[in-house]
């Protein structure tokens, strides 16, 4: 990174303790690509002139080992988030891409900007349920919008164990959207 982008810092997480016997996880961790995605959101965001900050996150206990989590704060995070989430999602799709090259295992990058994916699935998930209710009411199908996979996750999962209704994906490509259909007793 040149001195001309100090606009966007660097922060990461300090190693965990050695472990004995190497596990999957500490296999992960040591294979670099963890920074290797925070260095490449770092250069994006310079390049862009985004005056924001990229932090590693440390994984959860229910987060798979394979997971890379960063957060994007700043003043210019909203920007990075853009039209429905469609620059922040941009960005995470290229930094999958480079950081999965053929012959090394997946790992899944998740990039957020002040905590925007999780107020978002907060508010598919409220209103999944909601339209579920009312499918089940009125016992009629719903179809939403089109959306995006991981959207349309969201929705699947947070009608899964809800009674009286079925999710399913219909459509194609960029078109594809659910549908949430109430299910006869």
């Amino acid at each position: 990174m040149s001195a001309d982008n100090d606009a966007v810092e660097k922060e990461g997480v300090a190693p965990g303790p050695a472990q004995d016997a190497p596990s999957e996880e500490s296999e992960f961790v040591e294979d670099g690509r963890a920074d290797q995605a925070l260095d490449f959101v770092i250069d994006v965001l310079a390049a862009m002139g985004m005056d924001c900050t990229v932090d590693l996150l440390e994984n959860d206990e229910e987060d798979p080992p394979e997971e890379i989590r960063l957060e994007i704060e700043g003043k210019d995070a909203g920007r990075i988030i853009g039209k429905k989430g469609q620059t922040l999602t941009a960005v995470q799709f290229l930094t999958n891409r480079v950081i999965n090259r053929p012959g090394k295992r997946r790992r899944h990058v998740i990039i957020d900007a002040e905590g925007y994916r999780a107020r978002r699935e907060d508010t598919l998930s409220s209103m999944a349920r909601r339209l579920g209710k009312q499918a089940v009411e009125e016992g009629k199908i719903i179809t939403f919008e089109p959306m995006n996979p991981q959207d349309r996750r969201v929705v699947h999962l947070a009608l899964a164990k809800f009674p009286g209704v079925v999710t399913k994906s219909d459509g194609e490509g960029e078109a594809r959207r659910v549908q949430i259909i109430p299910v006869r007793r």
